[in-house]
Order: structure tokens, then sequence, then C-alpha cells
């Protein structure tokens, strides 16, 4: 990847000579971990450099209420040993409580969901973290067809074939109208591709799409999915849009009160599926959300590779133009692959190396640790932002580990490291990147 010039100058907070450049200033580094049955150990995260840990509670299903006994055993699974040793690790980002479908598309028991995230959010404040994550996407969380998809190098990561995804559109989930979406030569496709599929690889694309979250507690169906298609017929952009503004109306005042930075994740990938609106998707999509409900409690989770996924999404610039907005990092790239739309914006992509991929990490942390200076130098409290190495490729024992899809731990301690070594060059007085 050819990696643009970065002038030093430019990150005005710039370590003075003298400083132990081993000292963690800039962009805390943080690690997703599902819990005890998680396949990363404690240990591995400590042994990794990690500051600080991203979990949440997925074993409570949606709409439900996080009790303080339930948030205090996981703030005790992730600071201490079995045998009671402190760990040094501390939760410091809450990744994710779910918005419900019903929140969503403002039905059943939105109201109710409504109120028990509040009361969540009170106990998750009261337990000490202030930062929590979450995402509006419809139905479908993040979306890939090929779980393990091989590298040249030996490992695997996962991959999203938009051709592979018509076919589950069109010929499996059979989507009314589906083929009005598409152009014709990417229909043709799908439908070669389709006739050569047996029972098993249309099983496993299936299982693929609806896979979600690691850790989730919804497993969708493809009825489940037929139905959820149904209730949203009649919800466009412009609706999920305005149902969204309600939910932040209602929700940011309490989040403000308590002192905590709700963030938003974009769209996994940034572009519509099965119809369905997606309302976080672009720099403008954000931009309406954080005018819409102006708040210091209202912000922004900037994830590199969802974004990157569209050429048309400029993450340095983003991070330039909103940073003082944004209170948590996803960092990980794709590599964006033909077939694509004729617009360009959807297509196929892969999970890349982290410095591999078609996103300038190293322009988009130069951005980073420009905002952080600024907010330092301003007195705000939330000056260093929390930041984890997202998904990774599965390398070396990663790959007999059958652990988390996109959450293998050695592919993530190499991007951890890599990012590791940007940021400290970028933060050192006496040198420059280029």
């Amino acid at each position: 990847m050819a990696i643009k010039t970065v002038d030093c100058r430019l990150i005005h907070g710039c370590r003075p000579k003298g400083l132990d450049i081993l000292e963690s200033i800039y962009m805390k580094q943080t690690w997703r971990w599902f819990g005890p049955a998680d396949l990363t150990s404690k240990s591995d995260m400590k042994m990794a450099g990690v500051e600080a840990v991203v979990s949440a509670l997925h074993h409570i299903p949606n709409g439900e209420i996080w009790s303080q006994d339930e948030i205090a055993l996981r703030h005790q699974q992730i600071t201490k040993f079995k045998n009671g040793d402190d760990t040094g690790l501390t939760w410091d980002v809450v990744e994710s409580v779910p918005v419900s479908e019903d929140i969503k598309k403002q039905n059943n028991h939105w109201r109710e969901h409504i109120e028990a995230y509040k009361t969540s959010l009170e106990n998750i404040a009261a337990s000490g973290i202030q930062t929590v994550c979450y995402n509006f996407m419809p139905v479908l969380d993040w979306t890939r067809t090929d779980l393990v998809m091989p590298l040249n190098n030996g490992g695997t990561c996962m991959h999203f074939d938009y051709i592979d995804f018509v076919v589950y559109d069109i010929f499996i989930i059979a989507r009314t109208n589906a083929q009005q979406d598409f152009p014709e030569q990417i229909i043709d496709q799908a439908a070669k591709r389709f006739a050569t599929m047996s029972d098993e690889t249309i099983q496993l694309l299936t299982r693929n799409i609806t896979f979600g979250l690691p850790g989730a507690n919804d497993t969708l169906s493809l009825d489940d999915v037929r139905a959820h298609l149904e209730e949203y017929k009649n919800i466009d952009a412009d609706r999920l849009r305005a149902n969204f503004i309600d939910f932040l109306e209602q929700i940011i005042p309490t989040a403000e009160k308590l002192g905590l930075r709700m963030c938003c994740h974009p769209d996994d990938p940034p572009f519509g599926l099965l119809g369905l609106p997606r309302i976080m998707s672009t720099e403008q999509d954000y931009k309406h959300i954080v005018d819409a409900v102006p708040s210091p409690a209202n912000g922004i989770t900037l994830c590199s590779g969802s974004l990157g996924a569209r050429a048309d999404n400029d993450l340095p610039g983003m991070m330039q133009r909103l940073g003082e907005h944004v209170h948590f990092l996803h960092l990980r790239n794709v590599k964006r692959t033909e077939p694509r739309d004729p617009d360009g914006i959807r297509g196929s992509f892969y999970e890349a190396e982290h410095l591999g991929g078609d996103t300038d990490i190293v322009s988009l942390i130069a951005a980073i640790l420009q905002q952080e200076t600024k907010r330092k130098k301003s007195g705000r409290a939330d000056w260093n932002i929390p930041f984890r190495p997202d998904h990774g490729q599965d390398l070396m024992t990663d790959l007999n580990r059958r652990g988390q899809p996109g959450y293998p731990t050695i592919g993530r301690m190499r991007g951890l490291a890599e990012l590791r070594g940007v940021i400290r060059a970028l933060s050192h007085s006496e040198h420059g990147v280029s």
C-alpha cells in the first residue's frame, strides 16, 4: 500500500525530547472480549499489551435490563484472575447494549424497551463505565458471506462476496422484487453461480450471512429473516432515521446526566442489503444525527473497516471534520474487489491486513492524534480516545482454535502491534513518516 507522507508537525502534541517513548500517552489500547468462554484469555490480553477491555452481556436478551449484579460479575471476570490476583485490566467500553428491533421499527414493546435501555445505562454508569457503543442496523448486524476465505499467506479472513449475497437475496431468501435492486449483469452472474451450488454450500452461505455478531443471543432462521423483511416493507430510510432520532431524544438526556458517551457504530457493510434501509453509512449520515440531537453524549464509533468498504468514504477527512464527536475507534482495513455496481458503492471486499487495505490508516491515525491533542489542550477529560484492533486475519495457531469469526488472537495481536507502531512513530517529535 502506498503511504502518504505525514508531517509530524501537524500533530501539535508530538512528544518533547527526553520523554519516555514507551509511556502510553495517545490512543488507549483496548481489546474486545466476549467473557469467560472467549478463547482469548486475560493472560493473552496482558501479553498483547492491552490496557483495557471492551465487553458486553450478550446473554441478556435484547430489550431486557442489564442488572447491577450482572455488570458487577463481568467487571470481576475482567479484573481478576481465577486465583484472585488482579489482572491490571479494566472494563472501559460497553459494546454493545443492543437496540431491539421493536425500537428500530417502533412497534410491539418498543416503549418498554427504551425504559429498560435507560435503566441499563444507569446501572452501567454506576459501575464506572463511561463509553457505550451500539448500532442501529435493521435485522442483520455485520454481514459476511464467507468467514474463512483462504489467503495466499496460508491464513484465512472474512469475506463479503457480492455475487454470493445476491444469490442469497434472490434465490435463497427469495425476497419479493429483489431483482429490481441489482444490475442485470450482476443478476446473471448470481444465477449462474446458484446453478452450481450444492445443498451444503447453500446451507453454509445461509448460516454465514445470518451469523451476525459472535456471542449475540439472536440467531435468525430464513423464516425469521422473511418475517423481519415483511415488517420493514413500509419503513424507508427517512422513517428509520426518524425512529433513530426519536430513540436518541429519549436516551441522550439520560446518558448526558449520567456522564456517558454514547457512540453509534456504522452499518457493516455501509450499503443497502435485502432492501432494508441503511442510515449510518456515510459522513453525511453521521453529521445528520449529531446535528439532530446535539449533545456531548451523542457521538460516533468510527470504524475504519465498515466505512472503508465504500470508496467514497474519506476516513481521515471524516476524523478531521467530525472528530470532536468520536468517542470510540475500531481500526481495521478492507480490500475492495470486483464485482461492483456501476456507481462503485456496493461490491465485494475482504478483511485485509490492518495496514494493507484500501484505507490509509497512517493518515487516519495522524488525524486521530491531532484530535486528541486538540482535546487535551482544551481540557477535555475524554481526550484519550480508546481504540481496539478490530477483526483480524486468522494466522498460525488461530487456524486450529475455531474461535470467534473475526476475532482471532494472533491476527488481532498482529494488528495491534502494527497500529501501535504507527502511533508511536507519529507521536515522536523527531520523526515523520514517509
